[in-house]
């Protein structure tokens, strides 16, 4: 009877929670005319990406500075490199949407891992600006690479294990130019910064660009950082 009148109890609260009384209220701040949210996993969380609904709410600290020394911190081109396509916010939603979602497309936080840590865009993961230049090592371009579903060409044949692949990479010393790195089933990557001043995922781009990845699968968020947060659009601390 006691174990009856508990399972009443929990339906009742259920169903309370679940009604009516207590509606669902619109945002008052949406992302568009017809997108309020955009939800996307980061870190083993399912993060729901809006914008922040105190309308009277300001950026603080670094992301209000107009000037910084240039060089190093130039104004960006709108155009990184042929092909590669720049986009803005509702782009990078949608992308989040029907790209890393469904597990087709990648988010690269391109930054250096401590800004990371400090917070990121949701569903980006890390990998720093100088991991596809020229003389960084094999090793680290292979694990980076790998996490985009590119990896080495191998004379052994499509079945040589990865370490297999590694060794024979090592062996041969691939660079840029040795067209060794299969991006067959490449996917399709997005990569953000800073800010239209942050030469970091451009300076990404080029090196990928250089080891042969498709321009066409290549796209560049260039308001970045800066412009996430001046949209009031959701941040989440990043995890190596």
């Amino acid at each position: 009877m006691i174990r009856i009148f508990k399972t009443n109890i929990y339906s009742f609260i259920f169903l309370f929670l679940s009604s009516s009384m207590f509606p669902v209220y619109a945002l008052d701040v949406n992302i568009s005319k017809t997108l309020s949210t955009v939800s996307t996993v980061h870190n083993g969380k399912v993060i729901k990406i809006q914008r922040i609904q105190d309308q009277n709410n300001v950026l603080s600290g670094g992301y209000t500075k107009t000037s910084r020394q240039c060089p190093p911190f130039c104004i960006q081109p709108v155009q990184v490199a042929r092909n590669v396509t720049t986009v803005g916010e509702l782009e990078l939603l949608g992308f989040i949407k029907t790209k890393v979602n469904k597990g087709t497309g990648v988010v690269i936080d391109a930054r250096t891992s401590s800004w990371f840590e400090k917070a990121t865009i949701p569903s980006s993961i890390n990998i720093p600006f100088n991991t596809f230049d020229k003389d960084s090592s094999d090793l680290v371009k292979v694990s980076a690479l790998a996490k985009l579903g590119v990896t080495v060409s191998s004379n052994s044949g499509s079945n040589a294990s990865i370490i297999d692949q590694m060794m024979g990479m090592l062996k041969d010393d691939v660079d840029a130019a040795s067209g060794k790195w299969d991006f067959s089933r490449a996917k399709e990557v997005l990569l953000w910064c800073n800010g239209v001043w942050c030469g970091q995922s451009p300076r990404a781009i080029r090196g990928m660009l250089a080891l042969g990845y498709p321009a066409e699968k290549i796209y560049y968020y260039r308001g970045g950082m800066q412009a996430w947060q001046s949209l009031g659009l959701t941040i989440v601390k990043g995890k190596n």
